[in-house]
C-alpha cells in the first residue's frame, strides 16, 4: 500500500477485521479494530482501503511534541521531579521486627525509605524509556514493557506513602498499544 492515510480512514485487515485509523506514528498507524482493541500497523502492512480519508497537512499533534520533548528531557537530565512524602509520615519510623526474640529489630525513617521507593520508581521510568527508544523488535517490546508494568504494580503496596496520588505506582490496566 502506497497511500498514506489520515485520521478516520477506514480499512480492513486480514487478521483483525474492520477498523479506524485513530493516529498516525513514525513508523505507522494506530488502528482501532471492533473486536480486537487498538494496534499499531506498520505503513507497509497490507490493508484493504474501505474509505481513506486524506492526511493533515500538519503531521505531528503538539501532544506528541510535548511527549517527546519530555522523553528527552527525562533520558538526559539528572533530575527527578519532587516527590512529597504524605504529611501523616513525616517524621515516622519504619520498624522492622524480626520473628526471632533474640535478633533485634531494626529501624529507618520513612523519608529515607520513601527515597528509596521513588528512586525505584524513577529508575523503572527511564528504563521503560531505554526500551521504548531501542531497536529491538515490537513484540519483544511490549513484553518488556508488560513486565515493566507487572513491576509497578507490585509496588502499588507503597502508595499510601505518597502525598500526591498523580505521583503513585500504577499497575497493569488494559494496554491500548498491544
Amino acid at each position: 500500500m502506497n497511500t498514506l492515510l489520515g485520521i478516520g480512514s477506514r480499512i480492513r485487515h486480514d487478521e483483525f477485521g474492520n477498523g479506524v485509523v485513530i493516529n498516525l506514528k513514525a513508523t505507522g498507524y494506530i488502528v482501532t479494530f471492533h473486536d480486537h482493541g487498538v494496534k499499531i500497523l506498520k505503513f507497509d502492512a497490507p490493508l484493504t482501503i474501505i474509505e481513506a480519508i486524506e492526511p493533515d497537512s500538519d503531521m505531528v499533534s503538539l501532544f506528541d511534541v510535548e511527549q517527546s520533548i519530555t522523553r528527552v528531557l527525562q533520558r538526559w537530565v539528572d533530575q527527578t521531579e519532587v516527590v512529597p512524602l504524605g504529611d501523616k509520615w513525616k517524621g515516622g519510623k519504619l520498624i522492622l521486627k524480626p520473628g526471632r526474640a533474640d535478633l533485634s529489630q531494626k529501624e529507618m525513617p520513612i523519608d529515607a525509605f520513601f527515597h528509596k521507593i521513588v528512586m525505584v520508581r524513577d529508575r523503572l521510568r527511564v528504563l521503560e524509556q531505554r526500551v521504548n527508544a531501542s531497536s529491538i523488535d515490537d513484540e519483544e517490546k511490549v513484553n518488556i514493557q508488560q513486565y515493566i508494568t507487572r513491576i509497578y504494580g507490585s509496588l502499588t503496596s507503597f502508595n499510601l506513602l505518597f502525598k500526591h496520588q498523580n505521583q503513585q505506582f500504577v499497575g497493569e490496566k488494559v494496554n491500548a498499544d498491544a
